[in-house]
């Protein structure tokens, strides 16, 4: 003989056991998991890590804002800034200029490469990896050429007098004369930015980067004129680059 147990009735279940049976029947069985989305990195943000030379933190934040809209524009310069070699991105040539008081690095990026992005590239065309820490009177190589002095104001023609009949005996005056225009100011002397230049330049010449070595010793000669060293380097340069251009 066999003995079915059965289920008690309902009404026979504890109010705590009722209540738990209902729950789990309305419980979902596969709860969706919560994503997550990554909060937006602000271009600022990027900016000022690269201003105190946090490259680490700053390649993160890029990674972040990439991830998010791969074709930003401004990643890709900030990017670039970090990654490539500065003399290949703004070129060998450049001039002298000594940094005046409220210079900052974002300020002369805009003011002479025309995009304030650019400041890292700027930073590390001249061997400094704080571009914050800029202060005047440093000595600076600005890539490309000077800019134009402005032309001087024609001197004004003297005013003609209304017709008389007696006209004045003394001589129209002279016109003043043109002011010439201002010579490009000479680089301060920094021997400790010329040496760290010096070591970079022979590294670039020891790699067979000759030209970016002429620039390098050349920035050097120029922030430390009297140093035989960095003279004699920078003619070896020289000499090598006369004869890697001849041979082609």
């Amino acid at each position: 003989m066999t003995i079915r147990r059965l289920s008690p009735p309902l009404g026979a279940l504890p109010l705590a056991a009722i209540l738990a049976l209902a729950a789990c029947s309305h419980a979902p069985s596969h709860p969706a998991a919560a994503s997550a989305e990554p909060a937006s990195v602000p271009l600022d943000s990027v900016i000022a890590a690269l201003d105190q030379g946090d490259e680490a933190t700053a390649r993160k934040q890029i990674k972040a804002i990439q991830k998010r809209t791969p074709a930003d524009p401004a990643m890709r310069v900030l990017a670039e800034s970090i990654d490539r070699d500065p003399i290949e991105l703004l070129g060998p040539k450049s001039f002298p200029y000594t940094t005046q008081p409220g210079d900052t690095m974002l300020g002369l990026a805009d003011r002479f490469l025309g995009n304030r992005l650019k400041f890292y590239q700027l930073a590390r065309y001249n061997g400094i990896k704080v571009p914050a820490t800029l202060a005047a009177g440093v000595a600076l190589r600005i890539p490309g050429t000077p800019p134009r002095p402005p032309a001087p104001r024609p001197a004004p023609h003297p005013a003609e007098p209304a017709a008389t009949i007696a006209k004045p005996a003394h001589p129209k005056a002279a016109p003043a004369p043109v002011a010439a225009p201002a010579a490009p100011v000479a680089p301060a002397a920094n021997p400790t930015l010329a040496r760290q230049l010096r070591g970079a330049g022979l590294a670039a010449l020891n790699q067979g980067k000759i030209d970016r070595a002429v620039a390098l010793l050349g920035r050097a000669a120029a922030l430390d004129p009297a140093n035989p060293l960095i003279a004699r380097d920078l003619a070896r340069a020289e000499r090598i680059a006369r004869t890697v251009r001849s041979q082609h």
